[in-house]
């Protein structure tokens, strides 16, 4: 088609949009465009499929409800365009420019290619957007499933509501992005950058997140079954998961210690829970003291102002976990894994030993943190007293009006640590306040 076609085309469509005499819906199927300028263009209703359209100019165009099925749009320039409910199902907008564009409720799946005589399917293809810049577009309950998106940028993308399953996000760049209640289940985002992302209620299981960046993003209330997060960076990230997102084992044993701790151990039983992965479960006030979690992993969990008394935490991987105001009094933490983990009034002192009716025996038993590891961990105002530290590495936490009284301290690594106002044993007062 020539310039002068399109023109009348586009002046047919106005007519037929308006509902005037002489309106002809517009109706460029299967046509070369390639390069042609349509900025501002009201292409409302439109029908582009299978139009070849790399390179062209839609800044700023009106493709409400287009028909773009199976267009190629290569490296073609949509800024601020509104394609909201448009069917892009099997479209290449590979490297294309889709800055602040408006695509709520479009249609990205893949789409079979039909004959043009037969009408038979031919080929299958997916969208592809690989590349595309896709910054402050709104992608608000679109579907994307199945849509190649690696490498693209996201940054402050609205995809509130969007269907993203299976999704390939590889190394695409999400940051800022609002991602609530976003269907991404099975979605690769190796690599990913998801810092400051909102991911609350988000359908992440079985999506592939090794290696993502994930730093300040909001994963709360978010699904993650089966989610891969190994070698992700995970610092200041938010989240939490219901007892229900676990096995029926696991749910059982919680329930009935917290039974049993009620019952004084008439109902339920004690829990015994060793090498399980509960990160980010949230146990917020909880009551499992006595219980065994050997080796558990509760990287990022919520434990603030639980009851962990006399609990066996040894080798547990608690890095990054929420441990604010919890009881730890005479729990044993032997070689667990704790950086980054916030602590702050936290008690860890000495738990008072009682007789079998109760009463006081004037004898304690100290918590246990030999060989722990605490690096970056906040430890404000926490309780320390009697606790046997032997070999704790407290490099660069911060331990701002800790009391340590009394407290084991030998092979103690406190490289960076901030001490101020801090309560230590006498023979390290005077050294650990002059580099501190």
């Amino acid at each position: 088609m020539n310039p002068h076609e399109i023109v009348q085309t586009l002046e047919k469509h106005g007519r037929w949009l308006a509902n005037r005499p002489g309106g002809i819906r517009a109706d460029f199927s299967m046509k070369d465009l390639q390069g042609f300028v349509f900025a501002r263009a009201n292409l409302r209703q439109g029908k582009l499929p299978g139009t070849n359209l790399m390179s062209c100019n839609f800044v700023g165009a009106n493709l409400v409800e287009a028909d773009m099925f199976a267009a190629c749009l290569l490296r073609a320039d949509l800024s601020d365009a509104d394609l909201s409910r448009a069917d892009m199902r099997g479209a290449v907008l590979r490297e294309a420019k889709l800055k602040n564009t408006i695509m709520r409720e479009t249609d990205f799946r893949g789409g079979s290619l039909l004959d043009a005589k037969t009408h038979e399917p031919i080929a299958f293809r997916e969208s592809t957007l690989e590349d595309a810049n896709l910054e402050s577009a709104v992608l608000a309950r679109a579907n994307l499933s199945g849509a190649d998106l690696s490498r693209a940028t996201l940054v402050n993308c609205d995809c509130r509501g969007a269907q993203m399953a299976g999704t390939n996000l590889l190394r695409a760049n999400l940051r800022n992005a609002q991602l609530g209640k976003v269907n991404l289940s099975g979605a690769n985002l190796i690599g990913a950058d998801l810092s400051e992302a909102n991911l609350s209620g988000a359908n992440l299981s079985g999506a592939v997140l090794e290696g993502a960046r994930l730093q300040n993003a909001n994963l709360e209330g978010a699904q993650l079954t089966g989610t891969s997060l190994e070698g992700a960076d995970t610092k200041g990230m938010t989240m939490s998961r219901s007892t229900e997102e676990f096995s029926k084992g696991i749910q059982r044993a919680i329930a009935q210690h917290v039974e049993w701790m009620k019952t004084g151990g008439r109902k339920g039983e004690r829990c015994v829970l060793e090498n399980e992965d509960l990160s980010y479960i949230d146990l917020s006030g909880v009551n499992l003291s006595g219980a065994t979690l050997t080796g558990v992993i509760l990287r990022g969990a919520r434990l603030s102002g639980a009851e962990l008394r006399m609990c066996d935490l040894s080798r547990a991987i608690l890095e990054g976990a929420d441990l604010a105001a919890a009881k730890l009094e005479g729990a044993n933490l032997r070689g667990s894994m704790m950086a980054g983990a916030d602590l702050s009034q936290t008690r860890l002192g000495a738990a008072p030993i009682r007789d079998s009716v109760g009463r006081a025996t004037g004898r304690f038993w100290p918590s246990n943190l030999t060989g722990a590891r605490l690096g970056g961990a906040l430890l404000y105002g926490a309780d320390l007293q009697k606790a046997n530290l032997t070999n704790v590495d407290f490099t660069g936490a911060d331990m701002t009006g800790a009391d340590l009284t009394d407290a084991t301290m030998v092979g103690v690594r406190l490289d960076g640590a901030v001490v101020e106002g801090a309560r230590l044993p006498p023979a390290l007062d005077s050294g650990v306040a002059a580099s501190g």
